[in-house]
């Protein structure tokens, strides 16, 4: 296996182990709906409409990641919801460890720092379009 081919296939792996874990969190979103979340939004000053901008960080934009359907796009997407996530729900957690020693944002900060890397990276040649 050549070293393109070996790039190519992190890159998808990237691409599919984001793309999937961020789209089940979407999926329960959208089954129990965002009225939590439309609170937590609302609670820091910023309009209702704002909370559904997680379906497209937490559902569209992982199906374009996935696809390697303009993967960039939809990689931005997602830092920009982790970072809303983490400015929102997660600030208070930053210097703290969970109760099994890690990072309490450990998951967050591995999103974002994943999804920036697919956005920098690009999605690799096994995708719909891959530049």
């Amino acid at each position: 296996m050549n070293s393109q081919t070996q790039h190519d296939l992190g890159k998808l792996l990237l691409r599919l182990a984001l793309g999937v874990t961020i789209f089940l969190h979407g999926l329960t979103k959208l089954e129990g709906g965002l009225d939590q979340i439309v609170r937590i939004v609302e609670a820091q000053g910023f309009p209702g409409f704002v909370a559904y901008g997680v379906l497209a960080g937490e559902v569209l934009a992982p199906l374009l990641v996935i696809a390697g359907l303009y993967a960039r796009i939809g990689a931005i997407l997602i830092a920009i919801n982790m970072l809303f996530a983490l400015g929102l729900v997660h600030g208070g957690d930053i210097g703290r460890l969970n109760e099994t020693g890690g990072w309490a944002i450990e998951l967050q900060v591995m999103f974002l720092c994943t999804a920036i890397a697919i956005a920098l990276l690009g999605p690799g040649r096994y995708a719909f379009n891959p530049r």
